[in-house]
């Protein structure tokens, strides 16, 4: 049996996504449904038509957020609209922020990325019991990708949703290095929960559903070594997938209007050079190394995703 007819089995569907919106976890119990991050808001009909599919006449009770970012999150209003009885759980650490939508400090300012302003009734937090879908689930602090972000955790089953703390091949972009460091000790610590949680199966925010959780904690602490042992590659990888993200969204810029997105969005403006032709190269020698690795294709001013 299939990891996904194992999860299926238990009422655990798991829509597995590109890169521009996470994957989205539906808790389908006898009673209730809850559904786990909502995907980049302009993919909010997919998300929706896929719900739909899976709840048939049912109503969706609750909407949990992982954290913050707007591939976890930007669906959030579509999904309210649709489900108006719905309650929308969100990390503790992350109230403020939302209640007065201060959208520096939820990163949407800071990454350049955009997510429709949203309401939360609910609030995660650390080490906290929630029954979802019929199963009994604990919420566990997993700050490094991002300071506020959360992990649910089934321990009669030992399943782990693991946000972007864990993939199958690493984790997610270190953001908190790029603009006040001290972060890579909190992905140690995270990794180090996740082991001790000792999980059997893992619905990571991006990719497949997998089982081999030792050999991903190792690839992960491997990628935290070299990222410790050269901060400018981790800083540099991510600025590419900043820009891998926008593209992923517009599919189509023009490199002067990536250049001015690039200038205009904090953590990538904090690291590349202030004078006009220095930028232009800098940006160029990016793009390059990007659509070496397929990741674009540059053709004459223009800049096409791939």
């Amino acid at each position: 049996m299939s990891l996904l007819h194992k999860l299926t089995a238990l009422g655990i569907h798991v829509l597995e996504r590109g890169w521009l919106s996470s994957n989205c976890t539906l808790l389908l119990g006898a009673t209730d449904a809850a559904l786990v991050d909502s995907g980049f808001h302009t993919h909010s009909p997919q998300t929706l038509t896929w719900l739909y599919g899976q709840l048939k006449d049912r109503s969706l009770e609750v909407l949990l957020n992982t954290h913050l970012h707007s591939d976890h999150c930007g669906g959030n209003v579509a999904i309210q609209a649709a489900f108006p009885a719905l309650r929308t759980a969100i990390p503790a650490t992350s109230a403020s922020a939302v209640s007065s939508w201060q959208a520096e400090r939820l990163s949407f300012v800071s990454t350049g990325q955009d997510c429709p302003r949203f309401v939360a009734s609910d609030y995660l937090l650390d080490g906290q019991s929630l029954s979802l879908g019929g199963l009994r689930w604990h919420v566990w602090q997993a700050k490094g990708h991002d300071p506020d972000s959360v992990v649910l955790f089934q321990e009669d089953h030992r399943i782990l949703i693991s946000a972007d703390a864990l993939w199958e091949d690493g984790f997610g972009v270190v953001f908190p290095e790029l603009s006040h460091g001290a972060a890579f000790d909190d992905v140690e610590h995270t990794l180090n929960m996740i082991e001790d949680l000792n999980p059997d199966m893992v619905i990571p925010g991006h990719g497949p559903v997998f089982r081999d959780v030792g050999a991903a904690l190792l690839r992960a602490r491997s990628r935290l070594d070299h990222f410790r042992r050269h901060p400018d590659k981790h800083t540099r990888h991510a600025i590419k997938v900043l820009i891998k993200f926008k593209l992923l969204e517009w599919q189509r810029v023009s490199t002067a209007d990536l250049l001015l997105w690039c200038r205009k969005t904090p953590l990538v403006s904090a690291h590349m050079p202030s004078d006009v032709q220095s930028s232009e190269a800098w940006l160029q020698e990016l793009l390059t190394q990007l659509a070496h690795f397929s990741a674009l294709r540059i053709d004459g001013p223009w800049v096409f995703n791939r």
